[in-house]
């Protein structure tokens, strides 16, 4: 009976050393890797439409201070507020906010945000030092032109890596 139990508290220790080791190899192995830059996050804050904050630390804002209440996925050819937008990305959305591009290249970014319905919003952002630029949580790509695969590749790379995994 005695030879029984320490089999017993043998094997159980081996399980126990087994599952240590195995939490421990999954929280050292490297991020994976994912396209765009890694910008520090400044919080997920809510302000009132309105309300004056800190400057961001991104252009286009990655994270930060924003409205409670997201926009609509889609395209748009207007510009939205910035604050808006980010909450978007909080929920694991992506943003691709252009400026200076012909109609041929809107309409590329319409197709796509029409392909990607309940994760991408492409708005007009004239404030952009880049004529496309793509946002995540976090995350952020500049082009100076239309890159349908690096485009794609940001989106399923950076896609619900936010604090509320909500896009499809």
């Amino acid at each position: 009976m005695q030879s029984k139990k320490r089999w017993t508290y043998l094997a159980g220790a081996f399980v126990l050393v087994g599952i240590i080791y195995g939490l421990i190899y999954i929280a050292i192995q490297p991020e994976e890797e994912r396209t765009g830059t890694a910008v520090s996050a400044m919080g997920r804050e809510h302000i009132a439409m309105g309300a004056t904050h800190p400057p961001y630390n991104s252009n286009p804002p990655t994270s930060g201070w924003h409205y409670g209440q997201a926009a609509d996925w889609g395209f748009y050819d207007r510009e939205l507020p910035d604050e808006q937008v980010i909450h978007n990305l909080e929920h694991g959305g992506v943003w691709i906010a252009y400026k200076d591009i012909d109609e041929s290249t809107q309409l590329k970014l319409q197709e796509l945000a029409r392909r990607y319905p309940g994760s991408v919003i492409v708005t007009h952002r004239p404030g952009n030092d880049a004529k496309i630029a793509l946002a995540s949580w976090g995350r952020l790509d500049k082009l100076d032109n239309f890159d349908e695969g690096r485009m794609v590749q940001f989106i399923r790379d950076n896609k619900n890596r936010s604090p509320e995994r909500l896009a499809h």
